[in-house]
């Protein structure tokens, strides 16, 4: 298994989008915050999100500092907002048990209440130069089609996935140049190998891509779920919460019920919501963000 690394890291440093979370005067905790974010978010959505956090809450014990309810509100739109929570978590863990200071390696990061397997070892690698394999869509995608000659990647398979990455990147004591290749391999997926229209005429390793040199074949693995948003309990959990991020205060579940007019639905959304944490309900039966009751 291989992919040149001189050849795709030199492409990388040509064609790299100019992200801020890439750049030499980003904190490892502007790191975290984003890996955090773009988890199942586009990068479109995510920049100016990010940016405002930053600006907010430059360090760890600064987001820790605030209600819970206002980093759900301050999430806004970016989808699946369970993540602000266990950032703010996170953020409290940082700062209490590491002296404000994100960890480096990759098990210590795993010890933080809502980090796993993918962004500790993002944040070790993109953050402090670590040799460690990171893993995602675009990087499986690569990977099978380059290495394996397949058209898709398929189900995951967490061990198989992380020895395929390991086995690829570049061995020697320069572990900054392993965690620079992890990016490039990761930024090929996002821009060039994509899942419907990969542009191969552009590829940088298109000469050895096994994929490329068998055909492209079609692949004819397990097909993958489409996944829709409009009218799923994703859908009205997010609208739930819109009502509450509108307000200061707790407000009456008469408010909340004209978010959705289906009310078994809304209501199951609503305990969800309550489970999760991401609603509390106060004594006197209204309903609030985390904290602002």
């Amino acid at each position: 298994m291989s992919i040149d690394v001189e050849t795709l890291v030199g492409w990388f440093d040509v064609n790299a989008r100019d992200l801020p979370w890439r750049h030499a005067d980003c904190t490892p905790w502007g790191v975290l915050v984003s890996e955090i974010m773009l988890q199942q978010t586009p990068v479109a959505r995510v920049l100016p999100v990010w940016q405002a956090w930053l600006d907010r809450w430059p360090k760890p014990s600064a987001l820790a500092s605030e209600a819970p309810g206002e980093v759900v509100r301050a999430w806004g739109k970016l989808g699946y907002p369970r993540r602000a929570l266990r950032l703010h978590a996170a953020a409290t863990a940082i700062a209490i048990e590491h002296g404000d200071e994100v960890p480096c390696d990759v098990d210590t990061l795993l010890g933080l209440p809502g980090i796993g397997a993918y962004t500790a070892r993002a944040v070790a690698a993109f953050a402090f130069g670590r040799r460690v394999p990171v893993v995602d869509t675009n990087v499986r995608r690569v990977v099978a089609r380059a290495v394996h000659g397949a058209g898709d990647a398929g189900p995951p398979s967490t061990k198989r996935d992380l020895d395929d990455a390991s086995a690829l990147l570049p061995d020697g004591p320069d572990e900054a140049r392993a965690a620079r290749f992890s990016a490039a391999l990761m930024e090929l997926g996002a821009l060039v190998c994509t899942a419907r229209t990969p542009r191969c005429a552009d590829c940088p390793i298109a000469t050895t891509c096994a994929w490329q040199n068998a055909g492209r074949p079609a692949y004819t693995g397990p097909a993958k779920p489409v996944q829709r948003y409009g009218g799923t309990d994703r859908h009205v959990r997010g609208l739930l919460l819109d009502v509450l991020r509108g307000t200061t205060g707790p407000v009456e579940k008469a408010r909340l019920d004209l978010a959705w007019p289906k009310a078994g639905q809304r209501d199951a959304c609503l305990a969800s919501l309550l489970a999760d944490g991401l609603v509390e309900q106060t004594a006197d039966g209204r309903f609030a963000l985390p904290g602002e009751h």
